[in-house]
């Protein structure tokens, strides 16, 4: 059984969302809202230690937190009546609830509430994405800034002003009609897609992947599809999840630690999951392909290989292509160099990479150094490698990836 702090840390990885999305519709306020949650898991601290953990850890925190946010509503009653608050006007045959019936209850009301809040169309993308991460996952604003590759304060301030507008906004906390969804759907499938690759990848962590976040991404993903089964976007993401998530088993050896997709046992994958993901591409390249469809296509060449020998990196080249055009990004730019040095050599790799080095967004991105110390490595130039591996160890916030790196480089000496 494990001790109250583990129970208060894993309720804290799988129900803060869910808390804290209940208890918004109570205060009506984020900060405030955030507040009551926050208080409610230190008091789980000392009363499950004193009681015991709850068979319902989530329930217990719900509430504790609204009641806590009652109480506050009680004695501010006055106050809150001069603030801006977030209209809570729940209409009937609201989407939330029709999707909740058609998803199998998988996802609480709630939650897609709080979404289709975060991603108002009055607020910026950038700010959308924050915001979602912060309030649904319950990550730092470190991990925030990390996962967008900003400064902590520019995180912060971009979370604070988010906040402030949706208040001043008067932005209802409830999910559009029918009608009003599809234009906020880009924002809605950026949150999504962060929140899985933030779990996939968990950013100052001891573990390589958070669980929790990856599967709440691709429970959100399954909702979207299902209220949106023809939209080519929504396929993608699905596909795109579905295809990655599904190496996770193949992803860490016994002792926990980082496995390269060119050493994995491929019967590890799950193979349902590769399945459905590959079935969705086809699906939506048939359509209008967008930047979650080609990186889907991507993951799909890398499933369907045989063997990591016989991966098609001329493919794979193809599709960064068109997708750099598509969707131009510093990390997409990376990504295709990485392919290029597989497809072409190392030599092309590196200079491909090498013209990446002035790009401000990837100034502080690991996987820069590490893949330049891979094809350096390669070239025989081990003393150049050894120094962008040490770069690539600073730079690394996870601890199973640090120790990958960190045995790359002792094999260098």
């Amino acid at each position: 059984m494990s001790s109250p702090e583990q129970a208060v840390a894993d309720a804290h990885r799988r129900e803060w969302a869910l808390v804290l999305a209940a208890t918004v519709r109570v205060t009506r306020d984020l900060d405030q809202a955030e507040e009551c949650v926050q208080e409610a898991y230190a008091h789980a601290l000392t009363n499950w230690a004193a009681n015991g953990v709850p068979t319902k850890p989530g329930a217990w925190l719900t509430t504790v937190a609204r009641n806590r946010a009652l109480n506050l509503l009680r004695s501010q009653s006055t106050m809150k009546r001069a603030l801006p608050l977030l209209v809570s006007d729940d209409v009937d045959q609201d989407i939330a609830d029709i999707a909740v019936e058609r998803a199998d209850g998988t996802i609480h009301h709630d939650l897609l509430r709080l979404i289709c809040t975060c991603c108002h169309p009055a607020l910026s993308v950038e700010a959308q994405v924050a915001l979602t991460l912060r309030l649904l996952c319950g990550l730092s604003t470190a991990e925030v800034a990390r996962a967008f590759l900003v400064s902590e304060s520019t995180m912060a301030a971009r979370i604070t002003r988010a906040k402030k507008k949706i208040a001043a906004a008067r932005i209802p906390y409830r999910v559009p009609a029918p009608a009003e969804l599809p234009a906020r759907i880009e924002a809605v499938l950026n949150v999504v897609h962060l929140l899985f690759t933030t779990g996939h990848t968990a950013p100052y962590s001891d573990e390589l992947a958070r669980r929790d976040l990856t599967e709440r991404a691709l429970d959100l993903a399954r909702m979207l599809h299902d209220l949106f089964p023809d939209h080519p976007d929504v396929s993608g993401l699905l596909a795109l999840i579905l295809l990655t998530d599904a190496r996770r088993e193949a992803r860490t050896d016994e002792n926990g630690q980082l496995v390269r997709i060119s050493e994995q046992d491929r019967n590890l994958w799950n193979r349902t999951q590769i399945g459905e993901g590959i079935a969705l591409v086809r699906a939506a390249l048939g359509k209008d392909p967008g930047r979650y469809t080609l990186e889907a296509a991507i993951s799909a060449v890398h499933t369907e290989a045989p063997s990591y020998d016989r991966t098609d990196w001329r493919e794979i080249l193809g599709l960064y292509t068109v997708l750099i055009q598509l969707w131009p990004s510093p990390v997409v730019a990376l990504n295709r160099a990485v392919a290029l040095g597989f497809a072409d050599g190392a030599a092309a790799g590196l200079a491909a990479l090498d013209e990446l080095a002035a790009e401000p967004q990837l100034a502080g991105y690991s996987y820069l150094a590490a893949a330049r110390a891979q094809f350096l490595a390669e070239l025989g130039h081990t003393n150049r490698a050894r120094t962008a591996y040490q770069e690539a160890i600073l730079l690394t916030g996870n601890a199973v990836e640090r120790d990958f790196l960190t045995a790359k480089l002792h094999e260098l000496t």
